[in-house]
């Protein structure tokens, strides 16, 4: 049995969730993956995954395995890329994961002109809201937006992610412009559900700290619905810049309370320990290092920073 091909044969099936989907991706037919990884299995001695007729699974023993075949194959392909131009040329197929509102909007845009840089990289990309566990699903890099668990994970800042009062102007129009955050009181302020502090908004002021318990009639778990009910005149809500920075450049959303800080986090992209010499995570990440950087795009038409801000 050739142990590495059946190592890659069976962490592709692991990857994919399936022998067909792993078959398309390597060019083999199916019944050579699953002779390869029954193989791998009688080698080993072990059940390494769980078939039934509509899904497959690792075991037990099969998760610890493929942790350590990421790790195995990693280490192969950096051998391999030490060698004549690979050792300066990304290659290969990149597992990316990301947010959904960031990955539509600013991610999946990037990647085309990432691509025409490197085109011996074939990227797939998956876009989700929920927690995703690097290692154990496959990815080779992901972009996080806010603050990090401790891990074994190895993250660099991409960019600031800044967050701002905002409304549409119709809505101002009707209930007036809130001059402190004392006055959100008295306005239909939407809610966030992911919102660490909840209903309490808190600002950093050129005075002092602020915390003002907001009410509100729509509460909503993702960005992009928020931003609509805004746009759409219903009330005040806090949004990321990332999401509403054309808004703001367009006048259709008004920033607000320039002068109160809300309290801000950064994009970073993460990637296993075992995956950060690979050339194409780290061309990757250089390109979107450069391409979001320290003062976004995204972030254009925000009022001038007030000097409290510039200087804490």
């Amino acid at each position: 049995m050739d142990r590495l091909a059946a190592m890659q044969a069976f962490a592709r099936v692991a990857e994919a969730g399936s022998f067909s989907a792993a078959a398309r991706q390597l060019g083999m037919a199916k019944s050579v993956v699953s002779k390869l990884v029954m193989g791998l299995e009688n080698h080993l001695g072990a059940r390494l995954i769980n078939r039934t007729t509509r899904r497959l699974s690792l075991t037990e023993a099969g998760i610890a395995y493929y942790e350590s075949c990421t790790r195995i194959l990693a280490a192969v392909e950096e051998a391999e890329l030490s060698v004549g131009r690979l050792q300066a040329v990304p290659r290969g197929r990149l597992k990316v994961n990301a947010s959904m509102s960031f990955g539509f909007l600013h991610l999946a845009p990037a990647i085309p002109d990432f691509l025409t840089h490197h085109p011996e990289v074939e990227i797939d990309l998956t876009l989700n809201d929920q927690f995703t566990d690097l290692v154990q699903e496959g990815y080779d890099v992901a972009v996080r937006i806010g603050a990090l668990p401790d891990s074994s994970l190895i993250a660099r800042k991409l960019a600031p992610s800044r967050r701002v009062l905002c409304a549409s102007p119709a809505y101002l129009d009707r209930h007036g412009v809130p001059q402190v955050p004392e006055d959100l009181a008295r306005h239909n302020c939407l809610g966030y559900a992911y919102l660490v502090t909840g209903n309490e908004w808190r600002f950093r002021g050129p005075d002092r700290e602020h915390a003002v318990r907001v009410s509100g009639n729509f509460d909503v778990n993702n960005g992009d619905a928020l931003r609509a009910a805004a746009l759409g005149g219903l009330g005040i809500a806090q949004l990321p810049t990332f999401i509403i920075g054309q808004d703001l450049a367009a006048g259709t959303l008004r920033c607000l309370l320039s002068d109160y800080v809300l309290p801000e986090t950064n994009i970073h992209a993460v990637y296993p320990h075992n995956r950060h010499l690979s050339a194409k995570v780290r061309a990757f990440v250089d390109f979107l290092a450069e391409r979001f950087g320290p003062e976004p795009y995204w972030d254009a038409a925000l009022p001038k920073e007030p000097a409290m801000r510039r200087a804490g």
